[in-house]
């Protein structure tokens, strides 16, 4: 009876340990910057234009605007968890080819960013870009195309509730941090540990444009159950685009049904 009292005490210890680490190391699950740029627009013979925000809270924020002579709108891009805007080439190039301008910043803490990641800094760092295509390179918030992918998923979503924009499309998304958390960590209590919520599911709920989910049934990151959640949460009925591949990967397994889906999307919603 002593041994199995003491192995029970043993696993309540490892469990409580458990919890701790994941309590302190969340910051490192949620955020995966890397300061190193691997390439620019230029590499794919885009010309384009350097540019470093000024947030709110007074962060530096890097970022590129890539023009487009058939200027189709301008699209908004927050990307993933992961890397920097340097690993986003392959989808700056798609949009070039579907003739939008296209632009694309990178969080505090990733590439040239100065700071560090957290869920309100990256608020104010996507607040900094729309308002520099507001009132710098002077586009109408309804020529304005809001796109996340991944985490930038809450990050769109938030945006597009608060500025009359043309259009919002997220790909690759999730519910919510809680939700997803409890996808990867069923056995732990994720919504008395997590510290970070983006919600996406109540931003989209804000949201008055035109909506498009896009999201593989293959997605090993982000199962296809959030794609479904938050389609029945949007105020009115979005376009769906489904694609295949993985998660880091599937806009350009599918890119073919990609491209076509988008361009659909965009001619319905001029």
């Amino acid at each position: 009876m002593k041994h199995v009292i003491s192995f029970f005490i043993f696993v309540i210890f490892l469990y409580l340990l458990l919890l701790i680490y994941v309590y302190l190391n969340q910051k490192k699950m949620v955020y995966y910057p890397l300061k190193d740029l691997e390439g620019d627009p230029s590499n794919l013979g885009f010309e384009f234009r350097e540019i470093f925000l000024t947030t709110a809270d007074n962060m530096t924020i890097h970022s590129w605007y890539i023009p487009s002579e058939k200027n189709m709108g301008v699209i908004l891009f927050c990307h993933g968890n992961g890397g920097n805007l340097s690993h986003r080439l392959d989808t700056i190039r798609i949009f070039h080819e579907l003739g939008f301008n296209f632009f694309i910043f990178d969080y505090r803490g990733y590439g040239q960013s100065t700071g560090k990641p957290s869920e309100e800094g990256t608020y104010l760092d996507s607040e900094s870009a729309v308002d520099y295509l507001i009132n710098e390179l002077k586009f109408k918030p309804e020529e304005i195309i809001i796109m996340g992918r991944s985490l930038g998923g809450p990050i769109a979503a938030r945006l597009a509730g608060k500025y009359n924009v043309r259009a919002l499309i997220l790909e690759s998304t999730f519910t919510s941090v809680p939700d997803l958390g409890r996808d990867f960590y069923p056995y732990l209590p994720v919504k008395l540990l997590v510290r970070y919520k983006y919600p996406t599911i109540e931003y989209i709920q804000k949201c008055k444009c035109p909506i498009l989910l896009i999201h593989s049934r293959l997605d090993e990151m982000i199962s296809f159950k959030h794609f479904e959640k938050l389609h029945e949460a949007s105020p009115e009925t979005p376009e769906v685009l489904e694609i295949i591949g993985s998660h880091n990967s599937g806009y350009i397994a599918s890119e073919e049904i990609y491209k076509s889906g988008l361009e659909n999307f965009f001619n319905k919603h001029k």
